[in-house]
């Protein structure tokens, strides 16, 4: 029977109404509804400058509703193979003390190791030492995770590992165990490959250990959700003022088109030109994810979209939360978790002109459905 079907109502004691959540495997129900709806804050453990969000604006999120903070950690420092030990104890001391501020204002936290490059470059060279260096990271963070209630904290492994499924579905088994070895009672979370898009999952099988949850991203059409990029020497950065949907009859973006063609930017106008055809049939964010909704049917194991946003500078707003909307409304029709990425910079929830939460986002967002 089709997931959207058999799915169950339960209370999020929140301001919007109930999520429901799917096939719970052996993750206790409680974490799939805090996990329902989140918001990725980034920025927070990144370095000795970055600094926490304001009490008040998280105080802000969790009363519009949101019961799940994914916290990035910058995975290099907690590891031994890139920082000095002083270096290691500082990160931890900050993400206890960021784990004891959002478990006080009643979020749930995943825990996400979120490599930069260089870890990513030693994992698809030397796989040995990297898995040493994941073994560190997380005996690290598991002495932290330890502080704190095991019902309000979730351990995810490896944000978008970047090696080929083959050595990830292998890699990933060996690394759930030493995680679960540490934390016993812990839901872990895991991702596939590739970006950790919808369509990689089918070529990754769900582990042994019941008690784990899935989690894709979504930022396709990238030429919508990442137009005017921050690195000029990348195609995306020429692209302003997309619509979403796309449409190649739309008088904006054949505006976009023919200003693209004039100033050669050749790599932008292909990259434009892909996503007008991939959405030609309509239904979009639908059609994306009906890998996801697949795999879920096959497997009967809970999912999260736990990474979703769009760069706000180019973009227009409309088309901004019509793509967010839609994204959600998906998430929501199948009984999946969602995680806006993220809380206050680029792809962020906040009004720059204000400081606040953005109403018109958090409506998109907490609406019901």
């Amino acid at each position: 029977m089709p997931l959207l079907l058999i799915a169950s109502l339960c209370s999020a004691g929140s301001q919007a109404a109930a999520p429901c959540v799917g096939p719970s495997s052996g993750v206790p129900r409680s974490a799939l509804v805090a996990l329902a709806r989140g918001v990725n804050v980034s920025g927070w453990t990144d370095g000795p400058k970055s600094l926490p969000p304001s009490a008040s604006l998280l105080r802000a999120v969790r009363q519009a509703g949101m019961t799940h903070v994914r916290l990035p950690v910058s995975a290099e420092l907690v590891m031994r193979a890139f920082s000095p030990e002083d270096v290691v104890r500082a990160q931890l001391i900050k993400v206890d003390a960021a784990l004891t501020e959002l478990t006080a204002l009643g979020f749930h936290v995943s825990v996400d190791m979120h490599p930069s490059d260089r870890f990513g470059r030693l994992h698809r060279s030397e796989p040995r030492a990297a898995l040493e260096a994941l073994h560190d990271g997380w005996k690290n963070l598991a002495g932290v995770i330890r502080k704190h209630p095991t019902d309000l904290i979730f351990a995810e492994l490896l944000n978008e590992p970047d090696i080929s499924p083959d050595r990830w579905r292998s890699e990933v088994q060996d690394l759930a165990a030493f995680v679960r070895s540490l934390l016993p009672k812990t839901t872990l979370i895991v991702g596939p490959t590739n970006w950790q898009r919808a369509d990689s999952l089918p070529e990754f099988q769900p582990l042994a250990d019941q008690n784990v949850v899935y989690a894709i991203h979504v930022y396709d059409p990238m030429v919508f959700t990442h137009q005017g990029h921050w690195d000029p020497a990348d195609p995306l950065s020429a692209i302003r003022g997309l619509p979403f949907p796309i449409r190649r009859d739309d008088p904006d973006v054949e505006a976009i088109r023919k200003d693209l063609a004039a100033l050669g930017r050749e790599r932008s106008l292909q990259e434009l030109d892909r996503a007008i055809e991939q959405s030609a049939p309509g239904q979009y964010i639908a059609r994306q994810l009906l890998p996801a909704v697949a795999w879920q049917e096959k497997y009967s194991r809970p999912l999260i979209i736990n990474e979703f946003g769009v760069l706000k500078e180019a973009a227009p707003k409309d088309s901004r939360l019509r793509w967010i909307g839609s994204v959600v409304d998906s998430a929501e029709a199948n009984c999946w978790g969602w995680t806006h990425w993220e809380l206050n910079q680029g792809f962020g929830l906040v009004d720059p002109k204000t400081g606040s939460l953005d109403p018109d986002a958090i409506r998109v967002l907490m609406q019901p459905r």
